[in-house]
């Protein structure tokens, strides 16, 4: 029997031409082949398995061959190829960083950059993984990356570039690979299932070309289980069991009860799903998806944005045809906030179900939505200009004064009434008209006719109400202050407020009748007082009956403490005490040369 060899490692490239979906990769490389014009390192970034190794070990080998063709690839058939390809050239050298990182290992390659390849040009070393070597390790690195001998090549590779020190990137030449694209995925797919004579669908390959992410190693590792599991058959419905996808149908037919509110079906087809075990996340990210399609059908522009299997391009459009714009933005935005509450959710089925009932009823509420609008705008269609009264001219004739019209009633909401009013003159003086004054009316509040605004309104509303109808405001007096203050303090006190001990340490200046300051002796009681601020000065308002009673909080940190009379004595104290009272005790302890333990 046969060892088998999974088809990641059976199929790997051996050329530039058979790397998939690298072609300015490999166009590239071929040409400073071919022109001679090779760097002394290279640094491959880029998606896991999209062939950053495998580009690695063809360039490694194409630099040695003996013979290489006109192309720039490697002939294959030399002694040194032949080797590469078994496994036995001694001018390539791999090396794991993610598990060879420290300082010695790099060291040890060091020392073996010195010697000269016995056979081929160059001596290649290959370093998978370099953003796992150590910091140390980088700068062991550095100057043989820098300055290596002409015949030694490094070529590293790694998924993180970001996690290089920028003096290792600095000394190479970048090469950024692309994730594969679905088409390409899907045309290496049937090469290799002709190849192995397998039966694929070519929508079962393109499932498995979007699962994989653009990653073509994953691709081929889930055509493996799948040609296992289906016994050399790969189908559509065999891949969408083995992978856990929902089929795309159930999106159309969840779509179709929507459109025309069927709750009740869209609630039977989501139990459906359920009970075929899968999960309501899975469904709303599929649903997000199935919409995003739609909307990118809208346009024909972005139609090269829809990756979907070829057999359901033609029903995507048609749907995308029956559903408006808005109605597919609201509903994504519907399905993103799903998606982020799912997993805080604690009913997993309501929190799908009432999606489900958001988006039944989601086109209803657009034309509700619209037709509030349209209301509005015909509100603001119909609105009339403030009509003006036209203000005479100054020094106009009274014949043209006499003429126009008598002023009509100021408009609601006038704020200012201008009148003309000619002033009495002599009959002698009737041949030269005189310039008529403009009289100009008591203010807007004594006009009862006319509105007052907002602010205005607001302000005579209060004008005479607040503190003179609560009672006489009492001034600010030494005594009573006092009386108030420890008043206060004994309310915290008896609460075991913790700042009752800073009010009874602060003390009082009054700075006027409604101010006054409160000087504490360090930060600590300020801060415990300004804890209390609020309720203080609700008290203190209550007390003088003055709603603007203010004061301010200091410190004082230059105050000469005292000590407190009931200090407790110490040993030394009490025996000082004794000894002037009893001089005999003094004189006892001198005689027997006592010490005393003070």
């Amino acid at each position: 029997m046969e060892k088998f060899i999974v088809s990641a490692r059976k199929y790997r490239p051996q050329t530039f031409d058979t790397v998939v979906g690298q072609g300015h990769i490999t166009t590239t490389l071929k040409n400073a082949i071919r022109n001679q014009q090779l760097a002394h390192a290279f640094l491959f970034c880029g998606p896991r398995g999209v062939g950053k190794t495998t580009c690695a070990r063809i360039l490694a080998k194409t630099i040695n061959c003996e013979k290489p063709g006109e192309d720039g690839e490697a002939c294959n058939v030399c002694h040194s190829c032949v080797s590469f390809n078994e496994g036995t050239s001694l001018n390539i050298h791999e090396l794991d960083a993610a598990s060879n990182n420290s300082v010695d290992d790099i060291r040890t390659l060091v020392e073996q950059v010195r010697f000269a390849p016995q056979a081929g040009t160059y001596k290649v070393y290959i370093i998978d993984e370099v953003h796992m070597l150590s910091s140390s390790a980088f700068n062991a690195f550095l100057k043989t990356l820098e300055e290596p001998p002409g015949y030694a090549i490094f070529i590293l590779a790694t998924t993180e570039k970001h996690k290089i020190l920028p003096t290792i990137l600095s000394r190479c030449q970048i090469f950024d690979f692309k994730r594969i694209t679905t088409n390409d995925t899907v045309d290496h797919l049937e090469q290799i299932c002709t190849k192995e004579e397998v039966n694929a669908d070519r929508a079962a390959l393109h499932l498995i070309a979007q699962k994989s992410e653009g990653c073509m190693r994953d691709a081929l590792s889930i055509m493996d289980k799948i040609v296992s599991f289906t016994n050399g058959t790969v189908s559509y419905q065999n891949t969408l069991e083995h992978l856990n996808i929902l089929d795309a149908d159930y999106y159309f037919r969840f779509m179709e009860s929507m459109l025309a509110q069927d709750l009740g079906g869209a609630m039977l087809l989501y139990d459906d799903i359920d009970r075929k075990g899968f999960e309501g996340d899975l469904v709303l990210n599929g649903f997000a998806e199935f919409v995003r399609n739609l909307l990118v059908c809208k346009d024909q522009k972005v139609a090269n944005l829809l990756q979907v299997v070829e057999s359901f391009k033609d029903r995507y459009i048609a749907m995308g045809k029956q559903v408006s714009v808005a109605w597919l933005i609201n509903a994504l935005n519907i399905l993103n906030e799903a998606e982020i509450g799912f997993k805080a959710a604690r009913n997993k089925r309501l929190h799908i179900e009432l999606v489900l009932i958001k988006l039944s009823y989601l086109q209803q509420a657009i034309e509700l939505g619209a037709g509030a609008d349209d209301g509005k705008k015909k509100l603001v269609d119909t609105a009339k200009p403030v009509a003006f009264r036209q203000i005479p001219v100054l020094g106009a004739a009274p014949k043209q004064a006499a003429a126009k019209p008598k002023a009509e009633a100021p408009q609601t909401g006038a704020k200012l009434i201008i009148e003309d009013q000619p002033a009495a003159r002599p009959a002698s003086q009737a041949v030269v008209p005189p310039v008529q004054p403009v009289k100009q009316e008591q203010p807007v509040s004594d006009q009862p006719k006319v509105k007052i605004g907002g602010l205005a309104s607001i302000r005579q509303q209060f004008v005479g109400k607040g503190l003179a109808s609560a009672g006489e405001v009492i001034p600010l007096e030494e005594a009573r202050l006092h009386a108030a203050w420890e008043a206060f303090t004994q309310q915290l006190r008896d609460t075991k407020n913790p700042a009752s001990q800073s009010f009874v340490m602060a003390r009082l200046q009054i700075n006027n009748s409604a101010h006054f300051t409160i000087v504490t002796n360090n930060n600590l009681e300020q801060k415990f007082i300004e804890g209390e601020r609020r309720p203080l000065s609700e008290y203190l308002c209550k007390v003088f009956n003055n709603r603007a009673l203010l004061f301010v909080i200091e410190v004082d940190e230059n105050v000469v403490y005292q000590e407190p009379t009931d200090k407790p004595m110490s040993s030394r104290d009490k025996f000082i005490a004794i000894a002037e009272e009893y001089p005999l005790i003094r004189e006892l302890k001198d005689r027997l040369r006592l010490e005393l333990d003070l």
